[in-house]
């Protein structure tokens, strides 16, 4: 007897025996978080398990205010699918005039989290609800300063975080944050 999905992404073979130990809902077929899976005996040889994403534009709603800087291209400030809110990269610019608030990293990144902060609230979210935030930034060299303004906005347990040195950010900017949060069921 083998697992398999209506819709399959490629991922790596699962022993199903370890997931219904782990994940009994899945041994018998069932729906986990926009995920599904279902049995099919038409595979003979090893069990196997296959996950399957929806990707129905009816799963995907876009969010947007005007409260943050519009998107710079074709992009949505945020997306929400499956129970969770991915924003796109924010700059610390102010979203009335879509200038920077200044040329200090400490400014940007203020604003950057208070631009974030809007968006994760047009989409039903906010800051103790973010899981993941990666962070951009034209010089390491500031990752201090960021992160003694970064810890204001996000109470503890912190979310997890990464955070990079890159070549260049859109319009020069010195640092720009994207995050992922979880919304409530």
């Amino acid at each position: 007897m083998a697992w398999c999905s209506l819709r399959s992404i490629q991922v790596p073979t699962i022993d199903v025996g370890v997931l219904r130990a782990r994940c009994p809902l899945a041994a018998a077929g069932g729906v986990v978080a926009g995920s599904s899976f279902w049995r099919s005996s038409s595979r003979k040889g090893s069990p196997f398990a296959s996950l399957s994403l929806s990707t129905s534009t009816g799963m995907k709603e876009a969010v947007a205010t005007e409260k943050a800087p519009a998107a710079l291209g074709p992009y949505s400030q945020g997306i929400k699918a499956n129970n969770l809110l991915f924003v796109s990269g924010v700059l610390g610019l102010i979203p009335e005039t879509g200038k920077f608030v200044s040329d200090s990293v400490e400014d940007q990144t203020e604003q950057v989290l208070k631009n974030m902060g809007e968006i994760l609230k047009a989409g039903g979210a906010d800051y103790s609800s973010v899981v993941k935030t990666t962070i951009m930034l034209a010089d390491l060299k500031d990752f201090k300063k960021v992160n003694e303004i970064y810890a204001k906005y996000f109470p503890s347990p912190a979310p997890a975080r990464s955070t990079y040195q890159v070549a260049a950010l859109p319009l020069d900017a010195k640092i720009e944050i994207e995050c992922i949060a979880a919304l409530k069921a």
